[in-house]
């Protein structure tokens, strides 16, 4: 155990060797909502993650989540510095965690409900008292905004099956394992060519704004305008927009929590779960 006279002897030292010995080293942990089985988020992101650690000197981490619920108390809990969220998303760690939108695509996205290409159902209306799976009680366009339209607008009872992502909702569908599914259009048209040809889509919500990377905010101001930066430098490289489209973001832009504020006139937090 030190001493008093050590103590001094240590903060001396710190004061006297270079920056980059008493530097702050941390690790950026980042999350990612997954709309995609993790095998296929870990291929999407850790390139991205490998080039903006070569931009920003910085050294980044992910961390899977195999459940949107699982992702859902990581954030509300701040574990993550840096992640990518769903929109509705940003509001709850917003309020929970203070965290910050850094960017996003500005492409908009809408929610779909497909039904598989053989079935008979064509309208909304016939899927009255059926099964239809979501990822997640609370993904945004595929569920969350999905659900408050076929209940309030067409009145409509149906079953929710739960399924974790958003590749499970169109496997299901396929498989003809439930009647239909909600998805978005963004993770759809990410489907193989095969599968996206055995199911059929029934219905779109209006657009909405799009997913965006938020940072904590006991990430150093510094370290915030560093990977901000980083992020759009980096897309601003064909190799980095071509690493964006897996994402898939197609056009990255800067946000604030502003942008996000007028998903409340949406009233969804009654189906937020």
């Amino acid at each position: 155990m030190l001493n008093q006279f050590g103590i001094k002897c240590v903060l001396i030292l710190c004061i006297l060797l270079p920056n980059w010995v008493v530097a702050d080293t941390d690790t950026i942990t980042v999350g990612i909502v997954p709309q995609f089985e993790q095998r296929q988020m870990f291929k999407n992101w850790k390139p991205i993650l490998i080039e903006l650690e070569k931009i920003t000197g910085l050294k980044f981490e992910l961390m899977g989540s195999s459940k949107i619920p699982e992702f859902e108390k990581q954030f509300n809990q701040g574990a993550y510095d840096l992640a990518y969220m769903n929109p509705y998303h940003v509001l709850k760690a917003y309020e929970s965690q203070k965290y910050i939108p850094l960017v996003r695509d500005s492409h908009k996205l809408k929610g779909i409900l497909v039904v598989n290409s053989d079935s008979t159902i064509k309208s909304i209306k016939q899927l009255e008292n059926k099964t239809i799976a979501f990822p997640s009680p609370n993904a945004l366009g595929a569920s969350l905004l999905m659900r408050s339209i076929l209940k309030e607008k067409f009145g409509l009872m149906f079953k929710s099956r739960y399924v974790q992502t958003h590749n499970s909702v169109y496997l299901h569908v396929a498989k003809n394992i439930v009647d239909a599914g909600g998805g978005v259009d963004r993770t759809f048209n990410r489907q193989s060519d095969v599968l996206q040809k055995k199911m059929r889509i029934i219905f779109e919500t209006q657009e909405v704004i799009s997913h965006p990377i938020v940072i904590h905010p006991r990430v150093s101001k510094a370290k915030r305008q560093l990977i901000k930066k980083g992020l759009i430098e980096l897309f601003r490289k064909e190799k980095g927009k071509a690493l964006f489209r897996n994402v898939p973001i197609n056009d990255l832009v800067t946000t604030n929590i502003n942008d996000y504020k007028s998903l409340l006139k949406l009233n969804l937090d009654r189906y937020f779960e």
